[in-house]
């Protein structure tokens, strides 16, 4: 395994060996961090910091584990961005969108290495055959993150071939892939109207379907897709938002 990230070695240094451990408000506390909780007009959270001190105000009114995630995202621009007032609007914290600026990636970055730790993280997520998004949501539960940013991070942790891809009405927001998948492999702007992710964003239905083969082709823009098949599961995560999880099951689609 790598060498551990700022974020990690901040826990490893805390002595946290399990993700209950892992307690955002305390954390904040150890590094002159105060948290509060109240209403944000415009902004998600904001942090206010002066010497080795600061105060981060975080919007009460969001969901747990989005609030986490917010303080992880405040205390990565305290590690890296400190004597700067940031406002962080809703649509930069846990964005992977390419569009979202450096400094906000940066800090998103620090919060998932700091909610969602390698260490811990990569040892649970191994252990499943398939990544789908139950099992999203058991390791998601394990650690209080969110289900958008635990698919992120068991993508990125390269121990099963998949994609992730991000849509809604106006096409492809973002995507991520395992390091295995060849870049190659790049998914359509569009949905194919055969998908599940078509059904649940355009059919007005809500209900999650189950893991399905479906053809590469209809999810990726290559000339030998229709070659191959892939697992795809498609849920909904806002009222206008697709994430789609497509595991590679051809070694094939590997070989480039």
């Amino acid at each position: 395994m790598s060498s551990p990230s700022s974020a990690e070695s901040v826990l490893q240094a805390l002595g946290i060996t399990d993700p209950s451990e892992i307690d955002l408000e305390a954390i904040a506390w150890h590094l002159g961090v105060r948290v509060k909780f109240c209403n944000l007009d415009g902004c998600e959270a904001r942090i206010i910091g002066y010497g080795n001190n600061a105060i981060v105000r975080v919007q009460q009114h969001s969901h747990p584990r989005r609030r986490r995630f917010s303080i992880g995202h405040e205390l990565g621009h305290w590690h890296y961005h400190r004597g700067r007032m940031l406002f962080c609007r809703s649509n930069e914290i846990g964005d992977d969108n390419r569009t979202v600026s450096h400094v906000e990636r940066t800090a998103n970055l620090y919060a998932a290495d700091l909610i969602l730790p390698r260490y811990l993280f990569n040892p649970i997520i191994q252990q499943f055959t398939r990544l789908d998004f139950d099992a999203i949501r058991k390791v998601a539960s394990l650690f209080e993150a969110s289900l958008t940013a635990t698919a992120i991070r068991a993508v990125n942790s390269g121990y099963h071939s998949a994609v992730l891809v991000c849509h809604n009405r106006n096409g492809r927001k973002w995507f991520c892939r395992s390091s295995d998948v060849s870049d190659t492999w790049f998914p359509h702007n569009d949905l194919d109207y055969e998908s599940f992710a078509f059904e649940l964003l355009f059919g007005g239905g809500n209900e999650e379907k189950h893991p399905r083969l479906i053809g590469a082709d209809a999810w990726f823009n290559r000339r030998d897709a229709q070659r191959f098949d892939v697992h795809e599961h498609s849920v909904r995560i806002a009222n206008d938002e697709i994430l789609t999880l497509l595991q590679i099951i051809d070694d094939g689609m590997l070989a480039d």
